[in-house]
């Protein structure tokens, strides 16, 4: 009684939910006895699984086997991606390899610049704030009075700029003929003969012998030194202008001592220089290639203490004219102002002196011509004078205003050769010559 109750409830339940999905069976069990049985059907399975599988179990191991091919296809092209990513980075690898060569090639360059401005920082390391306590100076940087003391400034540019004076409004000769020995007239336009290669050739020295003495080497070599180094101690020889031209020396000579800037000359078979950083001049001989004497210029400015405006360690310039040997220098006592001796081309022992009232930081160089001392306003206008000279002779000084052209803006050497009546220069790589004419005497 009780189970049939029971059925009913279960029936009753359940008939709104499975009605469609649920039965009630009466039948007698094995021993005869009424039995009711009630089934309800699965709402997510068609059919129970087997122990060997069945329809489910092999839908599941499709979807396995689809779910192992996506995961595969998956994998494949993160593979494929890994490799196009190391592609990509070796070429930014070997891209950022070409930079930084070109950058160690730049820093190369730039470290051969910085040698050019080496001895110029120096000096303004070296030297104190520019000063000048009652001493009145005019614009040929000629010394106005003798009293008070008086300290080199050290900006070159600066320099240059106060020393400058504007050439007249006249256009520069270029009259090749020259007559006698007597006051300089006016200077030609500079003809340029070389262009040296590479950043030691910024300023330097050339010239040739105007008094050659000996076999393989005569007048007509010209002889060069590039002075933007370390150590500068090589000197090209070539067998004339033309070979210059060409850049085809016939020696290199090796200096057993380095040289010190701009100031020196070849005169007699020798080349004449100040040793570096210290006063003492050396007289090479160039067919023996041994230094034949030595001499400190007495009491003589060096390594950036008494310089040209343009700076360069050109405290000492040797010079030769007709009259002989020359330094071009100053002193402490002399307070600046350029003092010139006449020296011993054998012993360089100084025979005689003068004190001149021109300032030597004031001007940009000096040379000489006939005993008379010649110097030139500035290294880097175009057009700038010859402002000032004084006659060794007499012993007086003047100023003056001949015309002379730095064609290239950055003049560091000028020498004359009286044998050819010409200057040559250094302008800022540029070996160039200038005529010159003399007035008579």
């Amino acid at each position: 009684m009780w189970v049939r109750l029971v059925l009913c409830l279960c029936w009753v339940v359940l008939g709104s939910q499975g009605q469609d999905r649920a039965s009630l069976r009466k039948s007698n069990d094995r021993n005869g006895r009424c039995q009711y049985s009630f089934t309800v059907e699965s709402p997510d399975e068609s059919s129970c699984p087997s122990p060997a599988g069945g329809p489910e179990f092999e839908n599941l191991r499709a979807r396995l086997t689809l779910l192992e091919t996506v995961v595969s296809r998956v994998l494949g092209a993160e593979a494929l991606t890994d490799v196009a990513k190391e592609a990509e980075e070796a070429q930014e690898t070997k891209q950022l390899i070409q930079d930084k060569e070109q950058l160690d090639r730049q820093v190369q360059e730039l470290r051969r610049r910085v040698e050019e401005l080496t001895m110029e920082t120096e000096k303004l390391r070296d030297r104190p704030c520019p000063l000048v306590q009652g001493v009145p100076i005019d614009g040929f940087g000629v010394i106005g009075g003798s009293s008070g003391p008086v300290i080199g400034r050290s900006f070159q540019e600066l320099k240059a700029e106060l020393s400058e004076l504007p050439a007249p409004a006249r256009v520069l000769e270029n009259n090749h003929n020259n007559t006698g020995c007597g006051e300089l007239t006016s200077i030609g336009e500079p003809e340029t003969v070389q262009k040296a290669d590479g950043i030691t050739g910024k300023y330097g020295l050339w010239f040739q012998d105007p008094e050659a003495t000996a076999q393989p080497y005569g007048p007509d070599t010209v002889w060069r030194i590039n002075a933007v180094d370390v150590d500068v101690k090589q000197l090209y020889a070539y067998e004339n202008l033309e070979q210059l031209g060409r850049g085809f020396p016939m020696k290199v000579l090796v200096l057993p001592e380095s040289v010190e800037s701009t100031g020196a000359t070849v005169y007699r078979g020798s080349l004449y220089y100040q040793r570096k950083r210290s006063p003492t001049l050396l007289r090479f001989d160039l067919n023996s290639e041994k230094i034949m004497a030595r001499r400190d210029l007495p009491h003589a400015g060096f390594h950036g203490k008494h310089p040209y405006s343009w700076g360069g360690y050109t405290d000492i310039d040797l010079a030769a004219d007709e009259q002989g040997l020359w330094a071009i220098y100053s002193t402490d006592k002399a307070r600046g102002a350029i003092v010139l001796a006449k020296l011993n081309p054998e012993s360089l022992e100084v025979i005689r002196s003068w004190e001149t009232n021109v300032r030597k930081n004031k001007v940009a160089n000096a040379f000489m011509i006939c005993g008379r001392l010649y110097t030139v306003a500035s290294y880097s206008a175009n057009t700038t004078t010859v402002n000032y000279t004084f006659d060794t002779a007499s012993g007086n000084s003047k100023k003056l205003e001949v015309p002379f052209r730095n064609r290239y803006r950055y003049n560091s050497m000028i020498d004359y050769n009286h044998a050819r009546k010409k200057l040559y220069a250094w302008d800022n790589f540029h070996m160039v010559t200038y005529d010159v004419k003399l007035g008579e005497i």
